[in-house]
């Protein structure tokens, strides 16, 4: 699901690859680097923040519930832009039968529940059900992936040394974390006012209960860290009809999969340390070369199938003796993937390998994995079902700017002179002729699932934000509008389309969808697919107002005020009572915006150079995109025959010509 995809799909790898070669060319022997010291406290956090992690979580403002019939407005509005006059006009009098009765009661009754709950928001334990419920694959369906940058200094992506440093990174994060060190995650609207030592001082000073309330004055929004929690030593466990959580955050030990094979070792001392960086080095070095063969029959396989089939097949192993070795899997901090595949900074292979890879190494069940290719570019897959984007993001920012700026290891480094043999254990699996069966059906559905999706890449120097600064267009707006303008020049309608917009700025806040599918965009559509299309000046005046109305929309959700979450909410208030469900929920057109044609999302950061995730559904596009300053990018993921990216990339490059011509003129 796209929502909490949280991706980033940016997508200059040409230009990436080229200036990594040109890096390394003139890159200075690692001796140059300046080494960081191991020893003492400095080593054992990532940063020491004055102003406790949590600090601002009790008193973030709470998800505010939406009026019933602004929401009612905002649904029609968004479904008469994908319905014909005659599924509208159907629409527009369910709803207004829903506005009479059962919508007022169900939307007390939400409420009520709502103020019994204050310590949460109305949406978070309905949406992490949603996800843990769900008994499809979360391979493909849910985990994306997001790729770090590629290392441009001499030896440094050398697969072992560059592991070993997001390794050490990673832990200090974690320690950090842990200890209530690590800055609170706070937007900041105005940074030259608010992302100073004066707000530091002012917020840390001010009580928990009111924290919240000092940084609204100065234009800083904090976000919630809920879901933190669950980043590191945490697994989603299959159960049959609904998944769990699991975490402990008193394991020490870290998870490796290389050639089918899963070891673990300690990263932390008895006493919560963080073993030497030299220390780590040495196990990670001997997993690295460890030469015992391939193994094509590994259990990871089971944690692409459906969740009913894989609950059932893990209760097999523990009746089979395994409960030691699925529980150091489970409590593990995360996961790191050495994967024999070279990418050669292909996108379409980087796709495949960061996407699913090779199932036999790979355990998707984990918070979040990093996979290593043989020729040293890194990426993050993560599990959905714990949180979205803000945990990720700031520990995959933290560590890239860690690793860059401080790295513990270098090309010349050597392991610590101990026997890693006697501290790494690689995990042996009890299985039965039975579980020996499933894992080769398994992989077969594995197989045929994976190779039918396809992937299709557009890079395009006609737009940038720059260009869109100038000429006073929202960015996004502008990638959504050749979105709706593409689909349309291909298939000659509009359809559902879904973005996510965080609601991290309240508490346990997940997220709320845009809908980019409006009546401007779907009006712009039509104008240019006609053979004498309206001037230039129209279709600009046209860009402007697709604009503006995404951004308002953009507003909308990132304040919790959004129709979709509400529109869940009260459905599950009324499925909670048994019964039929209002007319509203069994509309086809209810279930036609909710079959999500066009998956979009992006991520800006500069520390991600790529990205994707799957469609949503069989017949739909899964979109992540990414605009910078002179360039724009997107990955398309479809399922041919039931879909044609590689018309809909073709459409967009059409449809951005004519944005930027209209604007330009």
């Amino acid at each position: 699901m796209i929502t909490s995809h949280c991706k980033n799909i940016g997508l200059h790898i040409k230009q990436v690859a080229g200036s990594v070669r040109a890096s390394v060319a003139c890159q200075l022997h690692s001796s140059v680097i300046e080494r960081s010291s191991a020893s003492g406290d400095e080593f054992q956090y990532i940063q020491k923040s004055k102003t406790p992690t949590m600090h601002f979580q009790k008193s973030l403002l709470r998800l505010p519930i939406p009026d019933l019939d602004k929401t009612c407005t905002r649904y029609l509005r968004s479904q008469k832009a994908i319905l014909s006059p005659e599924e509208y006009k159907h629409t527009e009098e369910v709803v207004a039968r829903f506005k009479g009765s059962p919508g007022p009661d169900l939307q007390a009754k939400l409420k009520l529940k709502d103020k019994n709950n204050k310590h949460t928001s109305y949406i978070s334990a309905p949406w992490f059900d949603m996800y843990l419920r769900d008994r499809v694959p979360v391979v493909l369906n849910y985990n994306p992936f997001m790729a770090f940058v590629p290392e441009t200094r001499l030896g440094y992506s050398d697969p072992l040394v560059r592991s070993t440093n997001i390794l050490v990174a990673s832990v200090r994060f974690m320690k950090t974390l842990r200890e209530s060190l690590l800055e609170p995650v706070v937007y900041h609207l105005n940074p030259a006012k608010s992302d100073t030592d004066l707000f530091r001082r002012l917020t840390r000073w001010t009580p928990a209960a009111l924290a919240s309330y000092t940084a609204y004055a100065f234009k800083a929004f904090p976000l919630d860290m809920s879901q933190f929690v669950n980043l590191f030593n945490s697994t989603r466990i299959p159960e049959v009809g609904r998944d769990r959580l699991k975490s402990d955050d008193k394991a020490r030990h870290m998870m490796v999969m290389k050639n089918g094979h899963i070891y673990v070792f300690d990263v932390f001392d008895k006493d919560g340390n963080i073993l030497p960086p030299d220390h780590i080095h040495a196990c990670m070095s001997y997993i690295y070369h460890d030469s015992t063969p391939s193994n094509k029959n590994s259990i990871s396989i089971f944690t692409t199938e459906n969740r009913d089939t894989w609950a059932s097949l893990r209760a097999e192993l523990l009746a089979a003796g395994n409960e030691a070795a699925l529980d150091a899997i489970d409590t593990a901090a995360f996961n790191i993937v050495f994967d024999s595949a070279e990418v050669d900074m292909d996108p379409e292979k980087m796709y495949h390998t960061f996407l699913h890879g090779d199932a036999n190494n790979r355990w998707f069940d984990k918070s979040f994995s990093l996979i290593f290719t043989a020729d040293g570019q890194t990426a993050l897959n993560f599990e959905h079902a714990w949180g979205d984007g803000v945990a990720v993001m700031s520990y995959f920012n933290e560590v890239s700017k860690s690793v860059k700026e401080q790295p513990y290891i270098h090309p010349d480094s050597r392991p610590a002179n101990i026997d890693a043999s006697q501290l790494v254990r690689r995990l042996e699996f009890k299985l039965t002729p039975s579980l020996e069966a499933a894992i080769q059906r398994s992989q077969h559905h594995y197989q045929t699932n994976t190779s039918a999706l396809h992937v299709d890449v557009l890079e395009s120097k006609v737009l940038g934000k720059d260009l869109c600064k100038q000429y006073k267009v929202s960015p996004d707006a502008i990638m959504q509008l050749g979105f709706q303008t593409a689909y349309y020049l291909q298939n000659g309608k509009s359809v559902a389309t879904y973005e996510s917009c965080s609601t991290a700025a309240f508490k346990h806040g997940r997220t709320e969808t845009i809908r980019p599918a409006t009546l401007e965009t779907t009006q712009f559509a039509q104008a240019v697919a006609k053979s004498q299309p309206p001037s230039k000046a129209e279709l600009k005046e046209m860009i402007n107002e697709c604009s503006k109305v995404h951004g308002n929309l953009t507003k909308e959700a990132a304040m919790g005020q959004g129709f979709d979450r509400h529109l869940f909410g009260l459905r599950k208030i009324a499925e909670g009572e048994g019964g039929p469900l209002p007319d509203l929920y069994t509309d086809p057109s209810y279930t036609k915006i909710n079959h999500i044609i066009i998956s979009t999302s992006t991520l800006p950061s500069t520390a991600i150079s790529f990205g994707g995730f799957g469609p949503v559904v069989r017949d739909g596009f899964g979109v992540g995109y990414q605009i910078q300053n002179d360039w724009l990018g997107l990955v398309v993921s479809s399922y041919p025959p039931h879909r044609d990216g590689a018309g809909f990339v073709e459409c967009a490059e059409k449809a951005y010509e004519i944005i930027h011509s209209a604007l330009s003129s």
